[in-house]
């Protein structure tokens, strides 16, 4: 199995790979200072440490689009790119000490790496106009699912987990369905956030994983699963497990994993987690603008019983 060189870029938090048809991989991630969307690509996952960036899209002077640009996530629907990113109009916090981010859309048909190519859609509304952010999205029986976080005002918590049908990239067209909210012990660390969803399919079945509780040492990851014949819409037809899936290793100095996103490596047929981590604890100030969130990758391996099975967050290794 390839090992990779870790982190595989530097100072770069929620990331998202997508291996395309071109043979390139496409790689975007929030940069340090929230302020613009960048995406780099290369023919193997190692190039992506060596490539240019290329910024495609800039924050607003002002407006709901110009504040803390967060998690983009780039994906090739019906011979089209799309990105989907969260951004608030303040860094103020609302009523409920929250930060005040919805969800928005960008859409090329054209060369991907240039910022002329990209438009925007606007914001992808949902019934609740509060806190919301890492939108994903995944095709199955010729639908368009999506799936994200979003701060409901009568649950506890910062965010949960919902899910939707689309009628195009940038619109629902069903109404949300809650799949969790934080409630177990290691959802609740400091926070209470179920956020970072990511969807993978294998066997018969789809896998969601998401992050859990401060995004310092606590963070983790969490999953779900359903049958890829049930009705994804349905909350109660997901199983939830109740424990983390992926999380710190204080041996290794590896802390709060999370965010992550699904690649294959090179082979095309080796599953790899993508995701970012720190190798400290001492954080000045708050988690979220300390810049030493890298990005990992690693391949990962399916158990007798067709689950995942993600192991530890691999040391940093620059060799």
């Amino acid at each position: 199995m390839a090992t990779y060189i870790n982190p595989l870029i530097v100072q770069r938090a929620d990331p998202y790979i997508y291996k395309h048809t071109d043979g390139y991989y496409y790689f975007t991630a929030s940069v340090p200072a929230y302020d613009r969307i960048e995406i780099r690509r290369a023919h193997t996952l190692a190039g992506l440490a060596h490539a240019a960036p290329r910024t495609i899209w800039h924050k607003h002077q002002t407006g709901a689009m110009s504040q803390l640009i967060w998690a983009p996530e780039i994906h090739y629907l019906a011979g089209k790119w799309y990105i989907y990113f969260a951004a608030a109009a303040t860094t103020a916090f609302d009523t409920n000490g929250m930060f005040q981010h919805r969800m928005f859309c960008l859409e090329c048909s054209g060369d991907s790496m240039q910022e002329a190519d990209w438009q925007e859609r606007g914001q992808i509304k949902t019934p609740l106009d509060t806190f919301a952010l890492d939108a994903t999205c995944f095709e199955h029986a010729g639908e368009l699912y999506y799936v994200w976080a979003q701060k409901d005002p009568q649950i506890k918590g910062n965010s949960n987990l919902y899910i939707a049908q689309m009628s195009n990239p940038w619109t629902l067209k069903t109404k949300p369905v809650m799949l969790s909210k934080p409630e177990l012990s290691w959802e609740t660390r400091i926070f209470w956030v179920n956020e970072g969803p990511a969807v993978i399919h294998h066997g018969d079945k789809f896998f969601l994983t998401y992050s859990a509780s401060a995004t310092d040492e606590n963070y983790c990851m969490g999953m779900l699963q359903i049958s890829d014949q049930a009705n994804l819409l349905d909350a109660n037809q997901w199983q939830k497990g109740q424990q983390p899936v992926f999380q710190s290793d204080l041996a290794h100095q590896q802390y709060g994993p999370g965010h992550n996103s699904f690649t294959v490596a090179e082979d095309d047929q080796t599953d790899i987690l993508v995701y970012h981590c720190r190798d400290y604890t001492d954080i000045q100030g708050d988690p979220l603008y300390d810049p030493n969130r890298h990005t990992k990758v690693q391949p990962f391996t399916w158990d007798a019983t067709g689950q995942p099975d993600f192991g530890k967050p691999v040391p940093y290794n620059y060799q």
